[in-house]
C-alpha cells in the first residue's frame, strides 16, 4: 500500500516559473529552457509511489534533482506544478499551522552535514524534537537515552558534537530523527560526508534498525553501490526526469535506458545480487520415503537425481543409482532418507559470490534453502554465469564528477 504518492511534480527555478512551465509543456527540455529564458528545470513531471515500510532510494548525479525532490515532501520547497499525497492527504494544501504540525508528527529529516547544535550535548540534541513538542523533560530525556543506545552511542550522552567523530555525529543526527517517532524518515545524502568504512557501518546500522522499526525511509544518494545495498526500490533521476524505478535486481538486470545501463556497467553483480534472484524451481523433487516408490517417482521425473524432501524439510540429494543399489541389497538401506547425500546447500539470501564456489564444485544444481531449511529452488554455475556475464553493448559510464553543484541547492 502506497504511503506517499508523488504526482507529476515539476519544479522550475527562475523569475517567472509559471510562464516557463508553458514552455516545458511545449516540449522544452532542461537545456533548451535555460538557453531561452534563464530558468532552471529542476524536476520534470516526476511521479512516484512509495510503499509504507520500504527504504526508497532516489539517486542521480549532481544536478539530477534528487535533493530538490525530497524537499518537496515536507514542503521546504513548493512545486511549480503537481502534488504530493501522504496517506491520501495533499501536502500542498496544508496551511502554515497544519504544515508545522505535519512536519513535527509525520516526517523527520537527517541531513548530510549533521545539523547538530554545538552548544547542546548528545542527549540534548537527540531530545530536541521532543522539546519542541513540549514533551516533559523527564520523558524526552528517557526517550533520547533509548535512541542514543540504539545507535551505539551509550556513554557519550554528555559529550558535545565537537568532541565526536563525523560518524558519531551522524549517529546523533539519526537518533534525533528517530526519537520523534515520525513514520517517515527523509535522509538527504546522510552518509556521503563520512569515510568509506564509517559510511558502510552506518548503512549496516540503518538496515538493522529498519528491520526492527519498519519506517518509511526516503534516502537520497549519488552513490549507486549505496543505493543497491540499502534500497528496497530505487528511482534514478537524470536532469530532473525519471529514468527508471525498480528493485536493485531490476535495475541491474533490466536497465531501462542507456543512462541506467551505463550506471550499472561496473557494478560487482556477484556481490549485490542474491541467490533468490537467479534460482530456478526445484523440478526434480523426491517426496517418497519408500525406496520403491521413490524410484518410481524419479523415473517418472525422467531424472537421474532428485532433491529429497520430507514434508517441508530438505533432506539432501538422492540419485537413482543409490536407490537402485539400496533396493537390490537385502540388508541395505530401508528408506530414501538413508541414501541421501549431504551435499553443500546455499541460502536464498546468500550473495552470488558466496554461493558460486558451491556451484562450481557440484555435478548437480545446488539446492537453495531458506532460513527454516525448506527447499526453495536450485542454482547452477551456468545460471550464475548468465547473470554475471558483462552486458552487451556497454556504454561509457556517467561521470560522477560531472555537473557542477547549482547555487542555492536548486537542483542538487
Amino acid at each position: 500500500m502506497a504511503l506517499i504518492e508523488v504526482e507529476h511534480i515539476t519544479k522550475i527555478f527562475g523569475p517567472d516559473p509559471k510562464a516557463a512551465l508553458t514552455r516545458v509543456r511545449q516540449g522544452f527540455d532542461k537545456d533548451a529552457l535555460l538557453a531561452e529564458s534563464g530558468h532552471t528545470l529542476a524536476l520534470d513531471d516526476v511521479s512516484l509511489s512509495i510503499a509504507k515500510g520500504e527504504i526508497f532510494v532516489v539517486m542521480g548525479l549532481s544536478g539530477s534533482g534528487k535533493s530538490t525532490l525530497i524537499r518537496h515532501f515536507n514542503r521546504l520547497i513548493d512545486p511549480t506544478d503537481g502534488r504530493i499525497l501522504v496517506d491520501g492527504a495533499d501536502v500542498m494544501t496544508l496551511k502554515p499551522r497544519a504544515l508545522e504540525a505535519f512536519r513535527r508528527a509525520r516526517m523527520s529529516m537527517v541531513f548530510q552535514r549533521f545539523g547538530l547544535m554545538p552548544h547542546r550535548t548528545v542527549l540534548e540534541n537527540v531530545a530536541y524534537g521532543l522539546e519542541v513538542r513540549s514533551v516533559s523533560r523527564r520523558a524526552r530525556r528517557a526517550t533520547a537515552a533509548k535512541w542514543v543506545e540504539a545507535v551505539g552511542l551509550s556513554g557519550f550522552e554528555n559529550q558535545y558534537p565537537s568532541q565526536l567523530s563525523g560518524g558519531m555525529q551522524q549517529r546523533v543526527g539519526l537518533a534525533r530523527a528517530l526519537a520523534t517517532d515520525a513514520d517517515i524518515l527523509l535522509m538527504d545524502e546522510a552518509f556521503s560526508a563520512l569515510d568509506p568504512l564509517i559510511r558502510s557501518q552506518m548503512q549496516d546500522q540503518l538496515i538493522a534498525l529498519q528491520a526492527e522499526l519498519n519506517k518509511t525511509i526516503v534516502f537520497i544518494t549519488h552513490d549507486l553501490d549505496e543505493a543497491l545495498k540499502i534500497g528496497d526500490r530505487i528511482a534514478i533521476l537524470k536532469d530532473g526526469r525519471l529514468s527508471q524505478v525498480g528493485t536493485p535486481p531490476e535495475i541491474l538486470l533490466r536497465p531501462a535506458d542507456d543512462y541506467v545501463r551505463a550506471f550499472v556497467r561496473d557494478v560487482n553483480r556477484a556481490r549485490v545480487l542474491t541467490v533468490d534472484v537467479v534460482m530456478k524451481p526445484p523440478q526434480h523433487r523426491v517426496t517418497e520415503e519408500n525406496l520403491e516408490r521413490a524410484l518410481a517417482e524419479m523415473r517418472q521425473l525422467g531424472a537421474a537425481y532428485g532433491y529429497a524432501v520430507d514434508g517441508d524439510a530438505y533432506r539432501g540429494l538422492v540419485t537413482q543409482n543409490a536407490v537402485e543399489a539400496a533396493i537390490a541389497e537385502p540388508n541395505g538401506a530401508k528408506t530414501t532418507w538413508d541414501v541421501v547425500e549431504n551435499r553443500p546447500v546455499v541460502a536464498t539470501s546468500d550473495p552470488l559470490e558466496v554461493a558460486l564456489p558451491a556451484t562450481l564444485g557440484s555435478d548437480y544444481p545446488v539446492a537453495v534453502v531458506d532460513a527454516d531449511g525448506r527447499l526453495r529452488g536450485v542454482v547452477s554455475s551456468e545460471t550464475m554465469s548468465d547473470v554475471l556475464a558483462p552486458p552487451a553493448n556497454e556504454t561509457t559510464p556517467p561521470n560522477a564528477a560531472a555537473g557542477a553543484e547549482e547555487t542555492g541547492r536548486k537542483a542538487s
